[in-house]
Order: C-alpha cells, then structure tokens, then sequence
C-alpha cells in the first residue's frame, strides 16, 4: 500500500516528511462518496466507448461498490504515503480487483477528478444548506407573524429615530436571507457543469463521451476549456464570497439579540437551550450562540482572503498550490452549517417582551418627524418644519417632557398651525400606521407583506 501508482520515473522514494507535508487525505478523505461516485460513472462512460471492455467496466464498479461499503463501515484505513483520496480509492481497487482496477484512470487526470469531487460534494452541501436557509427565513416570518401588534424604537446610529413594528425588524432580516438564497441558487447554477474529462490539461486522446457522463452525474453540461477546467477554482471563492455575506448578515443579528438581550434592553428573552452561565456570577445568562455566530463571522471572511490570495497569480493550469482550497471551503461550510442550523431553533424558541419594547420606542422623541410631516401638511415647507420640530426638541430636552405630553399651548409656541388634532399624530400607532407604503413598517404594510409571502 506504500508504493506510488505514479513512481515509474522516480529513483528514490519519497521523503517521509515530504510525503506527510505534501498529503491532503486528512482532509480530502470527506470527498469519498463523491469521488467513488465519479469514477462509477466515468468507468461505465469507458466501457460504452470500448476504451475498456464491458466486463472490466463492471469489475471496477463492483469493485468501487465494495471500497464504499468498506469505507462505510470503518474497515478501510486511509494512507499518508498515497497522499489524498483518489490515490487511496485507486490503490484499494487494484488491491481488490487486480490490474484491470489500473484501467480506472484511462482518459482522465487527478487534475480534473478532484475538480469533479469537489463540484459534486458543494452541490450535496448547497442544497442542504438551501434547507437551512429556508428554515430560517421562516423562523423570522413566524417571529414577524406572531407579533404583529408589538411596537419598538427604529433606529439610525443607534439612536432613537422612528417607531417600527418589530414585526417589521424581523422582516427586514428575512430580505437579507431571501438574497442570500438568490446568490446561492444562482452560484450552484453556475458551478452546475463538469470538468471531468479534460485531463490533466489539455483533453484526452481517447474517445471518452463527456457529455453522457455529465448526464448520470447530473450537471447540466460540461465546461469548454481545459485549460480552465482543472484551474477554475472560481466556484469555491464564490460560495465563500456567498458565505462571508450571510455570516455577516448572521453577525448583524447577532449583535441585535445581544444588545436585546442585555439588562439595559430588555427587548427579548433567548431560550436556555442557547445561553450559558458564569462560572463565578451565578445570576448570568450569557447569549453565547450569538456572540459566536458573531465571532465565527471573521472565520468565514478569513477563508474568502484565504482562497483569493491562494489563487492570486497562479498561472494555467493546475498547480500544487491548490491542493490548499479543501481546507478553507470545508471550514466554511462547516461554520455556516452550524450557524444557520443553530439560528434557526434559536429564533423560534426567543420570547419577545412587547411591553419593554414599548416603553422604549416611547422615549428619545421617535414621533418628531411626525410633527414634522403634520406641519409640511398644513402648508409649512419641510425645511421650516424641520426648524419647528428642533426646537420643539429641545423645548421638550429643557422641560424634561416627551412631544405627546405637550399641551396644545406649548405646540403652539412653536408654530401656529398646530392645532388639536396634534394629538392624533403623535401616539406610536399612529406614527407606525401612518407608514403604509409598499415596504413601510405600518401594519397594513407589513400584513400585506406577510400575505405575499405566504403566497
């Protein structure tokens, strides 16, 4: 099992440390199943073709069936000194099967066969990931579903600036996942045809029939350069571009819950599935799948400038250097994973305390514009009303009041064209309701989205 299926020209055998330093199998041997099953289809492509015979054909699918059987079931050991999967697999089989199993890798090259592992392992994960997503895009809408009448401080700089439904809130996160499932069935679209068959380089000399084994493995075509096709590596960089983008949408939420969290907040209560305690306050309850997710965010970025500088330069075609894009996109895929599968339980299980949000949406002067846009109606242009409001503030910030608590009396210190009916401006629902513009945070607005979406 020590001896290199690819040794013919060399006269020493390989250094042991070179041998561990230059292996991927600790981390490629997850490509198995995919790996496997490119080689089933590409060894029955070879018998159709009568490159190889039909029995041959058949010995290695046998053969191949049987290494997946194995592997399965933990009796096959992988080896460092045959470097990654492909070798391993190709090695196991000839072991098994004996010289027909060296037939296997007629017409093609490790270059493009690990280019058509690595395609078929991310479509698997893209779609299961698609999952995830959509489990999350409807634990907001459940959020944004179930409290329809709780109202909270909308803010610009983290300051106060207009009430919002917070149904509205979580609908705006819902936007940002919605994107981020349009970027990623756009990618796997993209990434959807296959490299195998362009050898090393430059094709094959045999008369090997792509387009029918792209058939069976269930892409939609097969690439058109072969040059490119064992170079592209375009595909990883985007899902991690894709994935930099939602963990930081994720991060964003994140640092929401934990600010909403907090004693001086108050907005929500995270269920204690997700918080831990402190090892000496005993009255702590720690959001830490937030502040993970959050921090996990840098991981993510970090493997997107990983596999941009991997690839930085490199001139055409494969270069050993990128035996080093596994590594950055597993991990990826790892992390967004988790976080989005964690998220979504989280999000369904968090209790929302209405009353809190209320209460703060009610100070900060969150109804000025209001007051604003009241006086533009009564004839005043908005940059005088603008004038009006400020220093109706700050008449409010001197006197220690909030604007409804005014009388009418004070209002009109500032400006006589208030009247009365004020008052009919100036209350939360008003404001909220007043918005009910296609996108706006009135609840007429918001139930009409929650219509559209549940269509």
């Amino acid at each position: 099992m020590s001896s290199k299926l690819w040794g013919g020209r060399f006269t020493q055998p390989t250094d042991k440390f070179v041998e561990e330093f230059t292996a991927s199998i600790e981390f490629d041997q997850r490509l198995y199943a995919y790996d496997i099953q490119g080689s089933k289809a590409h060894a029955e492509m070879l018998g159709r073709q009568e490159i190889i015979s039909s029995d041959e054909a058949k010995q290695i699918i046998v053969g191949l069936d049987e290494i997946m059987k194995g592997i399965e079931a933990g009796k096959i050991e992988f080896s460092v000194a045959l470097e990654d999967i492909h070798m391993n697999i190709e090695a196991r089989l000839i072991e098994r099967i004996g010289a027909v199993g060296g037939k296997l890798h007629t017409g093609r090259s490790r270059n493009d066969q690990v280019a058509v592992d690595i395609r078929l392992y991310l479509r698997d994960e893209i779609d299961s990931i698609l999952s995830y997503l959509a489990a999350l895009e409807g634990s907001l809408i459940k959020q944004a579903r179930e409290n329809l009448d709780v109202i909270m401080p909308g803010y610009t700089h983290l300051q106060t600036a207009q009430p919002v439904l917070y149904s509205h809130h979580m609908l705006a996160y819902r936007e940002m996942i919605a994107r981020d499932i349009s970027r990623l069935q756009d990618l796997r679209t993209r990434f959807n045809v296959m490299p195998l068959g362009a050898g090393a380089l430059a094709g094959t000399t045999f008369n090997i029939d792509r387009e029918w084994v792209a058939e069976q493995l269930g892409f939609d075509g097969v690439t058109r350069n072969s040059l490119d096709s064992v170079s592209d590596r375009d595909f990883a960089i985007e899902f991690c571009s894709f994935a930099s983008i939602l963990m930081m949408h994720l991060s964003r939420l994140s640092e929401e819950l934990v600010l909403w969290s907090s004693a001086d907040f108050n907005f929500i209560e995270l269920s204690d599935a997700f918080c831990t305690g402190s090892s000496i306050m005993p009255q702590k309850k720690n959001p830490d799948v937030p502040e993970l997710v959050r921090g996990k965010t840098g991981r993510v970025y970090g493997n997107l400038m990983s596999l941009l500088t991997l690839m930085k330069a490199l001139p055409l075609a494969y270069n050993k250097d990128m035996q080093e894009d596994k590594e950055p996109l597993f991990d990826t895929l790892d992390t967004i994973k988790g976080s989005l599968k964690i998220f979504a339980d989280m999000i369904t299980e968090m209790a929302v305390k209405g009353g809190n949000m209320r209460v703060a949406a009610a100070r900060g002067f969150s109804t000025a514009t209001d007051v604003a846009d009241y006086c533009v109606r009564k004839g005043l242009p908005f940059r005088q009303a603008h004038e009006v409001v400020g220093r109706t503030v700050r008449y409010c910030v001197e006197n220690n009041k909030d604007i409804p608590e005014l009388s009418l009396a004070e209002f009109q210190k500032f400006s006589e064209l208030i009247e009365a009916d004020i008052y009919d401006y100036v209350t939360l629902e008003a404001s909220v309701n007043a918005r009910k513009s296609t996108g706006g945070t009135a609840r007429e607005a918001v139930e009409r989205e929650l219509a559209r979406l549940a269509e």
